[in-house]
């Protein structure tokens, strides 16, 4: 019953409050002369530095996937769920070049989202209608993600109901506040609030994994009693410790997500803000700190085994809620009135990265579909008002993902935005670095590629769905005699790059028409202050619209 956490509700709604009243406050800070502009509302004018650039960033990519979807993984199938921790290592490495050219690219033509680069490079409206669809259809299972958060914390609380709209209702509130300051502020409403949510989350973990160990017996009866359960488990993946079964699965995973985390919209997004390439370099240097930090969270999950957390039961009769489980045990352990700042850091580490996933996904469709297809000579007045109007609707969409999805783990939103989004490597970061595919080639190979991933995640069950029951696909539905998995999204990315490079060796040899490449090899090299940059981009230090001399 909701009485039994009184003090639980009201720190946590507090703390809510404030942020949201963050959120509306942010449209006046560091206010530009024209909020007009999709500049301004949806890249915070382009103009953020290292500090601002390192929460929005960080906010944005450790959301409630990090608080609630890895610890549940870890709590139901231990070691496999650890993939998060080296993914999210390799990555920086992997993206610190790619992204330092498509800031260029983007600041000196004054692209705002990837399928304006597309358009460019390749001279391709279709492979860039595709690369736009792409991107939102991959973000509403990563907005649904943080949703799942919020509903978990608020369950815990008991605060919903058994109907499906009772059950929803706290969610679709809390996302009616989100969307209406984002509406108001655009992209400085997250990076505000982005501040406050890091704070919060390092403060309850930090004290989780002093405090817990401390009171379950220390970190040896921990990993006892989490290798206690999976010894039990009927199922051979599951483990304290990797096995023949799951390695597979895990090393794809881990390199499969390590590629896909920059391509999505809303990282992108976040990159295209800062306010020149040394802000990016710095953040792709110091972002891994996250990780430490991420791999304490994950280590919940052991610690909900030992403190015998059960998860609340499920949406489908006979199922249990395993997204419950972090905030079970910080209800279980930690005092009323810190478990209800433990809520509020899991539910505002949702609300940062909603809101820069909206806003990320309506630049694509006000972009690359309205103005494209709809409107080509859109006032930039028209594209930012559209792309609000278009931020709401992404949020329906989204609380309409976890009504019909309602996974098991929460984490599989996230893995199966990433087989989606993937298809867009090859067109997005191997076309920053090369021109050789040919645009014809890259449709097919996106065709190609979404195909055999939507059938394989089809054909993937779980204890509650019979299909899109996650991304983990059993080679023996290939002909293997074999019980390991593979990672959906690795396999259907080969195949893309495969049928890509095959069918443009043939377009070569029949000297079909290439497009005209509207970049210049100097042009991932373009830096702040740049005379080459296209008018209206370069902004003065208030952030203003009157295009630099």
């Amino acid at each position: 019953m909701w009485r039994d956490h009184l003090t639980e509700i009201i720190v946590f709604s507090l703390l809510f409050l404030l942020v949201s009243a963050m959120g509306f406050v942010a449209a006046r800070w560091r206010r530009p002369k024209d909020m007009a502009h999709l500049d301004e509302w949806g890249l915070g004018g382009r103009s953020f530095g290292g500090w601002i650039t390192w929460f929005l960033v960080g906010g944005d990519l450790y959301t409630a996937y990090t608080f609630v979807a890895v610890p549940a993984l870890m709590f139901g199938a231990g070691a496999a769920g650890f993939f998060a921790v080296p993914y999210t290592i390799v990555v920086y490495p992997l993206v610190f070049l790619v992204l330092i050219r498509l800031w260029s690219v983007s600041h000196r033509h004054g692209f705002v989202t990837p399928a304006d680069f597309v358009r460019t490079r390749f001279d391709s409206p279709v492979l860039a209608l595709l690369i736009a669809i792409t991107g939102i259809v991959a973000t509403m299972p990563y907005i649904a993600l943080q949703l799942v958060g919020i509903e978990a914390v608020l369950k815990t609380m008991g605060v919903t109901g058994e109907s499906t709209v009772a059950r929803h209702l706290p969610i679709i509130i809390a996302f009616a506040i989100l969307a209406a300051y984002t509406y108001q502020s655009g992209l400085r409403a997250p990076a505000l609030i982005a501040f406050v949510k890091d704070s919060l989350i390092y403060i309850v973990i930090l004290v989780a994994v002093i405090y817990l160990p401390y009171k379950l017996g220390g970190w040896g009866d921990i990993f006892d009693a989490a290798d206690a359960k999976f010894q039990a488990s009927p199922s051979p993946n599951d483990g304290i410790l990797l096995n023949g079964n799951n390695q597979l699965q895990y090393v794809t995973l881990a390199f499969g997500s390590a590629l896909a985390l920059f391509l999505y919209p809303h990282s992108i997004t976040g990159v295209l803000a800062s306010r020149n390439r040394d802000v990016i370099k710095r953040n792709m240097s110091a972002l891994p700190a996250y990780s430490l930090l991420l791999g304490l969270i994950a280590l919940l999950g052991y610690m909900a085994i030992a403190a015998g957390v059960k998860p609340l039961p499920g949406a489908s009769a006979g199922s249990v809620d395993n997204n419950t489980i972090v905030p079970l045990l910080f209800d279980k352990q930690f005092p009323d009135w810190f478990a209800g700042v433990a809520y509020a850091a899991i539910g505002i580490g949702a609300l940062v990265p909603a809101a820069i996933m909206s806003i990320a996904a309506a630049n694509l469709f006000t972009r690359n579909i309205y103005k494209e297809y709809l409107k080509r000579d859109a006032s930039p007045a028209q594209e930012a008002n559209v792309s609000k109007i278009t931020s709401l609707v992404v949020k329906v969409g989204a609380v309409a993902c976890i009504v019909f999805l309602d996974p098991q783990f929460s984490i599989d939103l996230q893995l199966i935005g990433g087989v989606i989004i993937l298809q867009t490597l090859p067109a997005v970061a191997l076309g920053l670095y090369t021109r050789w595919f040919h645009r014809t080639a890259l449709i097919a190979g996106w065709v190609a590629g979404m195909g055999l991933g939507m059938w394989m995640l089809y054909q993937v069950a779980s204890p509650t769905k019979k299909h899109f029951g996650g991304s983990a696909f059993p080679l023996e539905k290939f002909g293997f005699d074999t019980p390991k998995t593979i990672y959906v999204g690795i396999v259907a990315v080969l195949v893309n790059l495969a049928v890509a490079a095959l069918l443009t060796l043939i377009l070569r040899a029949a000297k079909a028409p290439e497009g005209v490449d509207g970049t210049t090899p100097d042009d991932y090299f373009a830096d702040e202050g740049d005379p080459r940059v296209t008018p209206g981009v370069e902004r003065d230090a208030d952030s203003a619209r009157e295009p630099v001399a």
